[in-house]
């Protein structure tokens, strides 16, 4: 969006922040943001507002433009499906039309009167335009071709970062005690860094950081197998192909009201697709290093495994949309075809 003129207000990283206990301290930014962002569009009058994610941002926007008579469209439609069905019954009365990543979104926003268009995963593009180079990775990075590759993700916020790569270095010293030959690389964006870097300094299994978008593609293209925080990643390895574990470890409290709500009874994204358990999830007091390095094992070991979750992960792939029309031009799309209908 910067690329095509986008000069945004603020930094988008002050909205980069999830979690009861971890939005509490950031209260004040937050609430000036989003008085700072309603004042903006009351003063531009633009035709529509689009926003994207950020339900919490978003979603309180659209609430204080209320009565401006802008159009409010919002992309990524939030996933109230999980935990708060009953919420979408108060987005149908502020969002005059929402744009769904999964194929299931919008017959469950019919249920509400929401006007939904599936548009598909905008990761779908990002694969398809970076295929990445692993074998090219691994010289570059002094890997032997046939060392066993660790690809770990560990999110992209500080917080969540500093709370699993404990977990997560130590399932790889567990899987690297046994395969003296695993490398592990870590690709990751600016903000967390200097966090990752500081945290896999005493490692004794040999890890590679990569910063940014530079390199990343590559990485995964190394990888026999993933390592991943909850979230979008998870998809991206899923339309890429690589078998992977999922592990996540939240705040206590946000995870305890996290859990009244949930109504779903899986939280990776390749599983909620899916419907069954295709990728093994450590949640809270399960994200543990001994049992995610055992299912990183079996991934590493056992052919058969391997090969149905690649199977299944072609299924998943197929179902977001990959090889169709690119998602992107599937939104701009269905906001026109809205904008021209009202």
């Amino acid at each position: 969006m910067a690329a095509q003129g986008l000069d945004s207000l603020f930094p988008i990283a002050d909205l980069s922040v999830m979690g009861l206990a971890e939005i509490l301290p950031r209260l004040p930014l937050l609430l000036r943001r989003l008085s700072e962002t309603a004042a903006h569009i009351r003063a531009v009058r633009p035709r529509a507002v689009i926003t994207i994610d950020a339900p919490g941002f978003s979603f309180r926007l659209a609430k204080r433009l209320d009565g401006e008579g802008i159009p409010l469209i919002h992309y990524v439609a939030p996933q109230v499906w999980a935990w708060r069905p009953g919420r979408a019954r108060h987005l149908a009365g502020r969002i005059d039309h929402l744009l769904a990543l999964l194929p299931f979104e919008p017959a469950f926003f019919a249920d509400y009167d929401l006007p939904c268009d599936f548009v598909g995963h905008p990761v779908i593009e990002g694969v398809a335009e970076t295929p990445g180079d692993g074998v090219g990775f691994r010289r570059a990075h002094g890997i032997a071709a046939d060392a066993p590759v660790l690809a770990m993700l560990p999110g992209s916020r500080v917080g969540e970062a500093s709370r699993l790569l404990p977990v997560f270095g130590a399932a790889a010293a567990l899987l690297h005690a046994g395969r003296p030959g695993l490398e592990v690389v870590i690709p990751t964006v600016e903000q967390v860094a200097a966090t990752v870097a500081d945290a896999v300094r005493p490692w004794s299994v040999p890890t590679h950081i990569v910063k940014g978008s530079d390199g990343r593609a590559d990485a995964f293209a190394a990888a026999d197998v993933a390592l991943a925080a909850s979230g979008t990643v998870s998809l991206e390895l899923a339309l890429r192909g690589i078998p992977l574990v999922v592990a996540y470890r939240t705040n206590p409290l946000t995870a305890a009201l996290v859990r009244r709500m949930l109504t779903i009874p899986h939280v990776a994204l390749p599983n909620i697709l899916a419907e069954t358990q295709v990728v093994p999830e450590f949640l809270q007091e399960n994200c543990q290093a001994a049992p995610i390095a055992g299912a990183l094992a079996q991934l590493l070991d056992d052919p058969d495994r391997r090969a149905a979750q690649e199977s299944e992960l072609a299924h998943i792939a197929e179902m977001l949309g990959q090889g169709g029309t690119p998602p992107s031009l599937r939104a701009a799309d269905s906001i026109l075809k809205f904008l021209d209908s009202i």
